[in-house]
């Protein structure tokens, strides 16, 4: 069974950056899509950025280009999302979430870290 432990956010102000982590267990890594989401309080949760098994095509939101960069370590089994330029819009909990070589639904989720961006 996958496991996902996401950790990073934090409170930060407007205009400042954030590296959020992913921690990934329990299968073999390289075999999953591994994708980033989250949920402003209030909305539904959204598609933040997200590559395929093979750590390619990457894929991200209108809201995350030119800000967010999403990247992996394969020999630490991690995936990460770095934040810069952050905006009061992009308070959410964000989610790490994978899939078993494949990018249309995603299986597994981690429990969220709280991102707070204040004006």
């Amino acid at each position: 069974q996958v496991q996902l432990v996401e950790s990073g956010g934090e409170l930060v102000q407007a205009g400042g950056s954030l590296r959020l982590s992913c921690q990934f267990s329990g299968r073999t890594f390289t075999s999953y899509s591994m994708g980033w989401f989250r949920r402003a309080p209030g909305k539904e949760r959204e598609f933040v950025a997200s590559f395929n098994w093979t750590g390619r095509s990457t894929r991200y939101a209108d809201s995350a280009k030119g800000r967010f960069t999403m990247s992996r370590n394969i020999a630490a089994n991690k995936v990460f999302l770095q934040m810069n330029s952050l905006e009061p819009e992009d308070t959410a909990i964000y989610y790490c979430a994978a899939s078993f070589m494949r990018t249309d639904s995603w299986q597994f989720w981690g429990q969220g870290t709280q991102v707070t961006v204040s004006s």
